[in-house]
Order: structure tokens, then C-alpha cells, then sequence
């Protein structure tokens, strides 16, 4: 008996040593678009049942003001089926303005069920966009773990008072459920939008802020436009090489880059020493993480 438990509190030392060793933020993207239904409450469910902390997702706004979990502000033909079961076109998917939509109107809609080819391991099955405060809750609720949410407002001028509320009251929107919710200190927001970055700034100073910067960007550029030094730059991640990543560390900012999804660029990422990986596929880089740490 002395044996087995021997054996036990050895192996339980070394499994909890090898999780805790791991200090890069591993951010499940969309939840797990590689392996669930993107934004989804299943896809967020799989990334903290594999052990993920951070949550990456993004939000919209309906017609009745509420806060909806969507990559789009409209239903992506690429992903989504009407309320009736059919097909989008791609050259009416904009016509499903989900900034005209109430909450009850969207969340009939298929978000799951169609294959994905880009995403040949995604479970498809039908699930609806869910609103952040229901992420938030279900999300608390399930893991063993305190959960961080890396919140992406998303916004663009030509969406201004079409697809979305002008900036101060999406801003807004947003902050009042992440206040509700009581998650203020647990969220990063971010966003390619400056104009978003510069109202989170206004509106509430204390939250982390992440600027996201495109394939076409400039990282110094880009920064050099924001009033403000945020806590985090997200850059498309083949923008960093050492020099740019040991750069911007020394002047304290934290670098995630996104989205970084095979085995040979989660590899390159970890010796070019950035602080986090967004993935589709958290699974393969809590996997090679613990591999190569």
C-alpha cells in the first residue's frame, strides 16, 4: 500500500510540475475553431475541458442592444444556415444584419452544423451564437480554474451606425456586461480598431488592452498612433522575428500573436519567446508546449 501511494504522489508531482511549468498563455481562439463550432458555447467548453485559461472570442451588437458572441456582425454564409435550416448566399449574407436582428431572431439561426473544410477536425453540430454575459456564466461555471476572456470589439468606420452602434456606446455595451458580471479584472479587450482601443481607455482605464495588428500593418507604426501604451500587442504572427519579439519585451509590452496553428510555427513562436499563442487548435499547442518547455 506504502508502494502505490509512493507511486501515486510521484506521478501526481511530475503531471502537476509539467502544467505548472508552462508560464506562456495558451489562448483558445474563437474557443476551439479547429476542433468545435467557432464562438460557440461547446467550443469554449472543449478549450477549458483541455485545460485552457484564456478565451479568446469576438463580439457584436443586436437590435436590442445586446451583447452577441460573432466573429461578424452579419451571419457568415461560410458557417451559418437560416432559421429555416437553408443556405446563405455569400451575396446575401449581409443582408442578415445581425445589428438589425433581436437576440430571439438570432439565435435561431445554425451557426455549427455546416463542414467546415479549412477545419476538417471540427465537430459540426448546431449550436446559435450566444450572448457574452451566457459565455461568461456557463464558462465560470465549468471550469476548476479562473478564467481570463480576451474580448474582441469588433469594429470598422464603414460599420459605424449600419452594422454596429457608433464607438462610445459599443464600448459601452460591452463594459456593462463585463461589470455585471463581476470580470473586470479577468478580461483582456482588444481590437484592430484604434478608435475602440482610445474609448476603452476613456471609458475605463484599469482594463487590459491588447492592440491587434493585420498581416499589412506595422507594429511601431500602428503603436505610434494610439495615445496610449496598451498592455498587450497581438500581431498576425508571422510579422515577429527575434529581434521585433526581444524588442518590444523590453519595453515591457506582452507579445500574442495570432493565429498560429501548425506544430512547425507553435515551435518557432516558443523560441522566438513571446509571452502567448492564440490558437485554433489549443490542443496541439498545450501538446507541444509541454513537449518543448
Amino acid at each position: 500500500m506504502k508502494a502505490y501511494l509512493c507511486v501515486v504522489s510521484i506521478l501526481l508531482f511530475f503531471s502537476c510540475n509539467r502544467l505548472t511549468n508552462i508560464t506562456m498563455d495558451i489562448q483558445g481562439h474563437r474557443g476551439c475553431r479547429g476542433l468545435m463550432p467557432e464562438n460557440s458555447l461547446p467550443a469554449f467548453e472543449k478549450a477549458i475541458k483541455l485545460g485552457i485559461t484564456t478565451l479568446e472570442l469576438d463580439v457584436v451588437i443586436s437590435k436590442d442592444e445586446k451583447v452577441v458572441v460573432s466573429h461578424e456582425p452579419y451571419m457568415n454564409h461560410e458557417i451559418a444556415l437560416n432559421s429555416n435550416g437553408e443556405e446563405i448566399s455569400k451575396e446575401n449574407e449581409k443582408s442578415y444584419n445581425l445589428f438589425q436582428m433581436t437576440y430571439d431572431s438570432i439565435r435561431l439561426f445554425d451557426c455549427g452544423s455546416k463542414p467546415q473544410p479549412r477545419f476538417p477536425k471540427q465537430k459540426n453540430i448546431k449550436v446559435y451564437k450566444p450572448l457574452l454575459s451566457e459565455v461568461i456564466k456557463r464558462s465560470d461555471a465549468q471550469s476548476k480554474t479562473v478564467i481570463t476572456y480576451n474580448i474582441e470589439i469588433k469594429s470598422q468606420p464603414s460599420y459605424d451606425g449600419i452594422y454596429t452602434p457608433e464607438i462610445q456606446e459599443f464600448v459601452s455595451l460591452v463594459l456593462d456586461v463585463i461589470i455585471a458580471q463581476g470580470v473586470t479584472e479577468r478580461v483582456i479587450l482588444q481590437s484592430f480598431d484604434l478608435r475602440v482601443l482610445e474609448e476603452v481607455k476613456k471609458q475605463n482605464p484599469k482594463i487590459t488592452t491588447a492592440i491587434l495588428v493585420d498581416v499589412n500593418e506595422n507594429i511601431s507604426k500602428k503603436l505610434s498612433k494610439l495615445s496610449y501604451k496598451p498592455d498587450i500587442i497581438s500581431p498576425y504572427f508571422k510579422l515577429l522575428d527575434e529581434a521585433i519579439v526581444t524588442e518590444f519585451k523590453s519595453k515591457d509590452y506582452k507579445v500574442i500573436p495570432w493565429t498560429v496553428n501548425s506544430y512547425e510555427d507553435i515551435i518557432l513562436m516558443q523560441k522566438l519567446k513571446v509571452d502567448g499563442i492564440i490558437s485554433d487548435y489549443p490542443n496541439l499547442v498545450l501538446r507541444t508546449v509541454n513537449e518543448h518547455h
